[in-house]
C-alpha cells in the first residue's frame, strides 16, 4: 500500500511541477500540501487522472492553529473507487485570504464549505451560497476557532413566556449538583464480588 501511494506521490509531482509544496505518507494515506492559487489544477488533475480518478469527496474540514500566521488549514479528503485509495489535500491560508471554492469540481463541497466558513471563519472564493449552516442568523463569531470566548456572545431561543423569539448573551455555567453518595454507583468504590481483590478481603477469606 505505502508503495502505491509513493508512486502516486511521484506521479503527482512529476505531472504537477512546482504546484504541490509537500508530501508525505501519514496513516495510510497520502497527504499533499498545495498553495491556495494551485488548489483547482491540482484537485481537477486528482480527478480526471486516469491513475487518480479521486471522483468521490469525503469530507472538507478546518483546523486551526492559532499560533501560525496562515492559521488555518483546510483539508480535503478523496477517494478513489476505481483504485481503492484515500489522499487528503491540505490548503493553508489566513483570516483574509479566500480559498477557491471546489464546489464546480466536487459538487458535495457547498455543504462542507458552508461548515468550514460557518464554525472557523475560513472564506471560500467564487462559493455559489457561502452562508452559515449550522449556527443561527444572528450568531456572532466563530465557534470553533480555538480563541473563541466561552461566554460573551449571544444567543437566540424562543421564550415560552413572551411567546417570542429573544437574544441574550450567552452564560455556560455548571449548577451545583447535589450528589447522593448512598447510591450504590455514588458511593460504593469496591464492585460486588470484586471483595478479595483487597487486601483486607484476602485476609478475611483466609479466616
Amino acid at each position: 500500500m505505502t508503495e502505491n501511494l509513493e508512486q502516486l506521490q511521484a506521479h503527482a509531482a512529476a505531472s504537477l511541477p512546482g504546484k504541490i509544496l509537500g508530501a508525505e505518507v501519514a496513516l495510510g494515506e497520502l497527504v499533499l500540501k498545495v498553495a491556495g492559487d494551485a488548489l483547482i489544477e491540482v484537485a481537477t488533475f486528482l480527478r480526471d487522472d486516469p491513475k487518480c480518478l479521486f471522483k468521490v469527496l469525503v469530507d472538507v474540514c478546518g483546523v486551526d492553529y492559532p499560533e501560525r500566521p496562515l492559521r488555518f488549514d483546510v483539508v480535503y479528503n478523496l477517494l478513489s473507487v476505481r483504485h481503492n485509495q484515500r489522499i487528503r489535500l491540505k490548503v493553508a491560508t489566513d483570516e483574509g485570504t479566500p480559498v477557491p471554492s471546489v464546489t464546480k469540481i466536487w459538487s458535495s463541497a457547498g455543504w462542507y464549505e458552508r461548515e468550514a466558513w460557518d464554525l472557523f471563519g475560513i472564506f471560500f472564493a467564487d462559493h455559489p451560497d457561502l452562508r452559515r449552516i449550522l449556527t443561527d442568523y444572528g450568531f456572532e463569531g466563530h465557534p470553533l476557532r480555538k480563541d473563541f470566548p466561552l461566554t460573551g456572545y449571544v444567543e437566540v431561543r424562543y421564550d415560552e413566556d413572551q411567546k417570542r423569539v429573544v437574544y441574550e448573551p450567552v452564560k455556560l455555567k455548571q449548577e451545583f449538583r447535589s450528589f447522593d453518595f448512598m447510591s450504590p454507583w455514588e458511593g460504593m468504590t469496591t464492585l460486588p464480588g470484586d471483595e478479595k481483590a483487597t487486601n483486607s478481603g484476602s485476609k478475611e477469606g483466609k479466616v
